[in-house]
């Protein structure tokens, strides 16, 4: 083959192989672990973690009414940043009640002893392998964090969760926690015809196996936390401490009692997301009517 020849179909296999490179998902980008905290990202390009630049910032001491569930996280968390066993944890209950708010937190109470937070979307604990693989061999300690979780029936996110819990030939990483908070105990649906799968077995109650399938995913969580409604009493207690957070000033009248709790009638809950809202809104109002008034 004559040098003319051979450089022309060099160039046509180069022209080629620049066409697919173009169609080809670009690399993963290597992960900055600089930052406190991350999200897991799989699209557009799997196998990245983001850094947060500005993490919220949440504070225990916002958190009212909430002292033994604080008590009991922190104790489990610090327990894990020290090297010891500590579990992994279902933070579960009514909403707006505190559970992402206290997870968040932990970045303020253990970020300068190497704790990190790493937020996952419940369509990507699929990719917990993925993620485990990433932080496998680094010094610091991780928080998978995932908020709001819930399932459907035959959710491939769900078998994928359930086997990273316990459920793994492989061992489970020592650096590594799994946090999650939802509105449901189970994290499933529940149907009142599963409860009819129920068997009486030598005067015992053995639940169906629908309903056992739910409950393995949740006991694979060594810490349950529940959030409750909170009483008329602690809601109003929320909402001056956030007046007088957010005002650095007590502001509060007497008609305040009252329009706190209409607000949180028109939105049928006293949580404290509700009470820091009508605080944001009552502080505001305070200070525009001042500024208008001068």
């Amino acid at each position: 083959m004559a040098a003319e020849e051979f450089d022309a179909l060099l160039a046509k296999a180069e022209a080629l192989l620049d066409r697919l490179a173009s169609h080809l998902p670009p690399a993963p980008e290597a992960t900055d672990w600089n930052y406190q905290a991350y999200r897991y990202q799989s699209k557009p390009t799997p196998g990245v973690l983001q850094g947060i630049a500005a993490p919220h910032q949440c504070h225990l001491q916002d958190l009212l009414g909430l002292e033994r569930q604080k008590q009991l996280l922190l104790t489990n968390t610090a327990q894990f940043v020290a090297g010891f066993t500590a579990n992994n944890a279902l933070l579960w209950g009514a909403r707006g009640t505190g559970k992402s708010t206290l997870i968040k937190s932990l970045l303020s109470e253990f970020g300068d002893q190497n704790l990190r937070l790493i937020e996952v979307d419940k369509d990507d604990l699929v990719e917990l392998p993925q993620i485990l693989k990433l932080i496998s061999a680094r010094p610091e300690k991780y928080i998978l964090f995932c908020d709001d979780l819930s399932f459907e029936a035959n959710d491939a996110s769900y078998k994928a969760l359930k086997v990273v819990l316990d459920g793994s030939l492989h061992a489970p990483a020592e650096n590594c926690l799994i946090y999650a908070s939802s509105n449901r105990r189970h994290l499933m649906p529940e149907f009142l015809r599963e409860n009819l799968q129920a068997e009486i077995m030598e005067g015992e109650i053995h639940p169906g196996e629908n309903v056992d399938e739910k409950l393995s995913l949740t006991e694979r969580f060594g810490l349950w936390l529940a959030f409750h409604p909170f009483n008329q009493e602690t809601y109003l207690h929320i909402v001056e401490h956030w007046i007088t957070r957010l005002s650095d000033a007590h502001i509060a009248t007497p008609e305040m009692e009252a329009e706190a709790l209409r607000w949180a009638l028109s939105r049928g809950s006293r949580s404290g997301r509700v009470a820091r809202q009508f605080a944001q809104d009552w502080v505001g109002r305070h200070f525009l009517e001042k500024k208008i008034a001068h």
